[in-house]
């Protein structure tokens, strides 16, 4: 018996599964993007402590602001980082590296609204990403609520040449 007499399901409808990304490849790429949001955060506390120097004169000295105020201010950065990303190209930074791009079922990028949303269910619940192995369609909770996917870049290339 050869292996497609084995398997009932046709290649057609185990497509989408196939290349939609897995937990492994979805984490990695979160853990890159987390790194690029530290950078930032850096950047622009490095950025304010520039600015007060230019203001006040030396000596230079980074700011100490609250916690809540870091906490806010890094939540916001993270949140601009990933809906600008989406909403542009479909990929971030750790995307990039990895191969993915995220977009709706339809393959189209996410719209602001959209984009907005999936960043902050993913900053809020990010727990959300481990539904990704129980799904039939390897989405997490972020996806099912807004109907969005996470494919790798081969198959978003193959889906646009067949159309």
């Amino acid at each position: 018996m050869t292996g497609a007499e084995r398997d009932p399901a046709p290649d057609a409808t185990r497509a989408p599964a196939q290349d939609t990304a897995g937990l492994v490849t979805r984490a990695l790429a979160a853990l890159v993007d987390s790194c690029v949001v530290a950078g930032l955060g850096l950047a622009v506390h490095l950025g304010a402590a520039a600015l007060r120097v230019l203001v006040t004169g030396p000596p230079f000295r980074l700011p100490d602001p609250p916690l809540w105020l870091s906490g806010a201010c890094g939540w916001a950065i993270a949140l601009l980082y990933l809906a600008g990303n989406w909403t542009l190209t479909g990929r971030t930074s750790g995307d990039r590296l990895l191969g993915l791009r995220v977009t709706g079922r339809s393959g189209r990028l996410l719209g602001v609204p959209r984009a907005l949303t999936r960043a902050a269910l993913c900053l809020v619940f990010p727990p959300g990403l481990l539904w990704v192995p129980l799904s039939r369609r390897r989405a997490s909770v972020q996806d099912l609520v807004l109907s969005t996917v996470v494919r790798y870049e081969h198959a978003e290339r193959r889906t646009h040449q067949e159309r």
